[in-house]
């Protein structure tokens, strides 16, 4: 991990630049250039833009980058495979993931490897942890490519949501919505069933309009994700594609009949 400091006017700008990255690309200036740029091709989301961050929502530009340009005095980055937390590590600052993915596990009591979920840029990791009485992190956090964090102080970030009630607003929707997530989570983890597990998570990610999805991870790291063997996952994916219920194509995945997968 290297960091790089600043502390001028136009810090931002020359932190970024160290990294190969603009201030305009961040923050969403010159959207087509950064697209061409920096991806190759268009996304709907390029997850490598300031105004993309849920936390940034219904914010104006010149409010993205008076954000940055009075909050961010550190720039982090990381290879892939780096570990950037442990589970237990006190949350010292917002750590604003602007570019790259992380993969977030836990080890639980019986020492396996509990994989949580795929976070890609723009976010900031544990929001819902920042500000707790047992502020630290409730998981590891692993590079999945090489990433680079925006490190802004909490009571900067606190300072700025007490002013703005928008950036509140977003923060507190954010959090619920990770409530939710994680909630559904351990529902899914409590089913007995594998291929229950599978159809409650082939159904969150698809909708009956928009049938099919690519999936973020490898086999390996899906049977982690739901606790079981790599061998038990590929004989229930199969037996689910063979019935007619989905269609597999290397990481695609399409729903054929809904309604089989609904009555599992």
């Amino acid at each position: 991990m290297d960091n790089q400091k600043g502390l001028s006017h136009d810090h931002l700008a020359r932190l970024l630049k160290e990294y190969n990255i603009s201030h305009d690309y961040l923050t969403g200036h010159n959207h087509e250039h950064a697209h061409n740029q920096h991806t190759g091709q268009h996304h709907e989301h390029s997850g490598q833009q300031l105004s993309y961050c849920p936390l940034f929502r219904n914010m104006s530009q010149a409010e993205h980058d008076e954000f940055l340009d009075r909050n961010v005095k550190e720039v982090l980055t990381y290879k892939k495979g780096e570990t950037i937390a442990l589970q237990g590590d006190p949350i010292s600052s917002v750590m604003l993931l602007v570019k790259g993915s992380v993969r977030t596990e836990m080890i639980t009591m019986e020492g396996n490897i509990l994989d949580i979920d795929i976070m890609e840029a723009v976010i900031p990791l544990a929001p819902s942890f920042i500000y707790g009485e047992k502020n630290r992190y409730p998981v590891d956090v692993i590079a999945v490519e090489p990433c680079i964090f925006l490190k802004i102080s909490k009571e900067a970030w606190l300072d700025e949501m007490a002013n703005n009630k928008q950036l509140l607003t977003n923060f507190l929707t954010m959090n619920a919505d990770l409530t939710l997530y994680l909630t559904n989570k351990l529902q899914m983890i409590s089913l007995k069933s594998l291929r229950k597990k599978l159809a409650t998570f082939l159904l969150d990610k698809t909708t009956a309009e928009n049938n099919s999805f690519n999936l973020k991870r490898s086999r390996t790291q899906l049977a982690e994700f739901f606790g079981v063997q790599r061998q038990s996952l590929a004989r229930s994916l199969k037996e689910m594609e063979v019935e007619g219920i989905i269609k597999l194509d290397g990481r695609n995945v399409k729903i054929i009949d809904r309604n089989k997968l609904i009555r599992e």
